[in-house]
């Protein structure tokens, strides 16, 4: 667990809930309209997704940075502030989508929107955050990289 956030933010994906949401929504009504064991396992995993994938929540504390998405801790990333040489702001492109995405240098955890901060990782690997707080969430990691190597971080 967490403990001592120094930053903490939730992002809710509002256009995914209303998406998933509605495919939830006709997936349960053709399940009770005619029921079938192909139909309740593919609604019960969209309404999955729905609670699973619907918020993206970024916490730091002393020893690093976690994400995670959903209530719970089952779907999650958490870095060290030793494992992360640099922070700074992008933008990705509409076709890196949502979700939990190989970007090609590394991997994208996003919840809705474009707006991200990539974090290069000491093994050269990329970290994009989804966020809606891009500029602070940066802001953030900058001062804590940059307060652990007693000067500025890039």
């Amino acid at each position: 667990m967490i403990r001592n956030a120094s930053y903490r933010r939730t992002q809710i994906g509002w256009a995914m809930i209303g998406v998933i949401g509605v495919v939830g929504v006709i997936g349960v009504a053709s399940v009770v309209s005619a029921p079938s064991t192909a139909g309740f396992v593919s609604s019960s995993i969209v309404l999955l997704c729905l609670v699973f994938f619907s918020t993206l929540t970024v916490v730091t504390d002393d020893e690093g940075i976690g994400v995670r998405f959903g209530p719970g801790p089952l779907i999650r990333r958490r870095l060290r502030w030793s494992q992360i040489r640099s922070s700074h702001v992008v933008r990705n492109s509409w076709m890196n989508g949502i979700g939990i995405r190989w970007i090609g240098s590394g991997w994208m955890f996003n919840v809705s929107g474009l707006d991200a901060v990539e974090l290069t990782l000491d093994n050269g690997r990329r970290f994009r955050i989804g966020t809606n707080d891009p500029s602070g969430l940066d802001s953030f990691i900058r001062g804590r990289l940059a307060a652990r190597s007693g000067g500025s971080a890039r």
